[in-house]
């Protein structure tokens, strides 16, 4: 594999997906340049990999080596309405094959959606309606687990579904997005959510977004990592198109539309709910008034808000349920468990608290409650809260369910 890297990385085709002996695409015809191949990985070209020798051959063609790649696509949509819709096939050595609609089931369609950068599926068709193919019949089960990456890496059954024809071509129709950004903000790591379906922009409502897909929007945009999520209070009305997938992210992915995106969880929305994020990476990552838990758990821990250029315990005086609430808001946690004071602290934190917040509950972030006043941190408890990250469990259950 990490000659395969190299090779990869010279043609400009992403990342090793994987090293193949044995002519797997078939043996090639002329002399054989290298034998036992050694690179470290790092090279940028294959001639500067070591080897027993230009030209020294050790083995004939039916040793030929391949390599795929990540840019490689091992399906492909035909004959859809547009790009990331159509009937399914996929490649199995140099041939491609249509796909029998009893070999084929939702888990399947989110690789192929996510393989081709075509976000999640929207609804698996059979009875070739997408038209009947004159490629050969891929008549054997896939059976993808959901979150593969390509699905070259889904096994499949050995037996066959013998009564199948081109009547039975399965297709796809993805949800397709296709760019995002942030906008109305002062860089460009933070901002209104913006979404690309096609060639139209639309905002994304905040009642299915998180700081998990808060955290791998900035990752997939260079920005580091999600610090807040904000209403609209932050960043304005968008207008246009609002897109209320609900990406249901673990928080790893390196891009959204490596996410699942639950449809049928969409909520009622409108622009007063358009959802805002401020990444590691923006200038405004250190303003006054965000917040962040110092907990085991994303939804909670002790409280420490951002005041005066310093990270600042807050104290539980005077600290209410309309505060909570607006926490885990804003953090994308929900709404709240339980709130409670703690009288442990670390030393670095002993003189930087604050207290005296006073929300209505409808504030989309801290920061637009009352200005707090800060003191010392010995004085009383320091206010630890759980926020209700409903959405967590469930993911967890249809993890669970999938699995079975």
């Amino acid at each position: 594999m990490a000659d395969a890297a190299v090779v990869c990385r010279e043609l400009d085709c992403g990342e090793p997906v994987d090293a193949l002996g044995d002519a797997h695409f078939g043996p090639g015809s002329g002399p054989i340049w290298m034998s036992y191949v050694f690179c470290t990985g790092s090279e940028s070209t294959l001639k500067n990999c070591g080897s027993s020798g230009w030209g020294k051959r050790a083995c004939d063609h039916t040793k030929d080596v391949g390599v795929i790649c990540s840019d490689h696509k091992h399906s492909r949509l035909i004959n859809g309405s547009h790009l990331c819709s159509g009937r399914i096939e996929v490649v199995h050595g140099n041939t491609w094959y249509t796909v029998c609609d009893a070999a084929f089931d939702q888990q399947d369609a989110e690789v192929v959606c996510r393989e081709l950068d075509c976000g999640a599926p929207v609804q698996v068709l059979g009875a070739a309606a997408f038209g009947k193919g004159d490629a050969q019949m891929w008549t054997q089960e896939i059976q993808c687990r959901g979150n593969e990456s390509h699905i070259y890496f889904c096994p499949h059954t050995s037996s066959s579904k013998n009564n199948c024809s081109h009547d039975n071509d399965v297709g796809v129709i993805c949800s397709g997005y296709t760019d995002l950004m942030l906008v109305n903000s002062s860089d460009s790591c933070s901002g209104r959510v913006e979404r690309q379906y096609f060639s139209k922009w639309g905002t994304v409502c905040d009642a299915c977004w998180d700081m998990r897909a808060a955290s791998v929007l900035c990752r997939q945009l260079n920005c580091g990592i999600a610090v807040s999520v904000v209403g609209s209070d932050g960043f304005g009305k968008g207008s246009g198109e609002i897109w209320a997938d609900v990406f249901d992210c673990d928080g790893n992915e390196t891009k959204l539309s490596e996410c699942s995106i639950s449809s049928w969880s969409r909520a009622e929305c409108s622009h007063s709910q358009d959802v805002g994020v401020v990444c590691s990476g923006s200038s405004l990552a250190l303003h006054d008034g965000l917040v962040r838990l110092s907990g085991e758990r994303q939804c909670e821990g002790e409280v420490e808000v951002f005041i005066h250029q310093v990270w600042r315990r807050v104290l539980l005086d005077s600290w209410c349920l309309t505060e909570s609430s607006v926490v885990c808001r804003q953090l994308g946690c929900g709404s709240v468990l339980n709130f409670s004071g703690s009288s442990s602290s670390s030393p670095e934190h002993s003189h930087e608290c604050v207290t005296g917040f006073q929300c209505s509950g409808s504030e989309a972030y801290l920061g637009n409650c009352s200005s707090p006043q800060t003191l010392n941190c010995s004085s009383t408890q320091q206010l630890s809260i759980t926020c209700f990250g409903e959405k967590n469990n469930i993911r967890k259950d249809s993890s669970f369910i999938r699995g079975q």
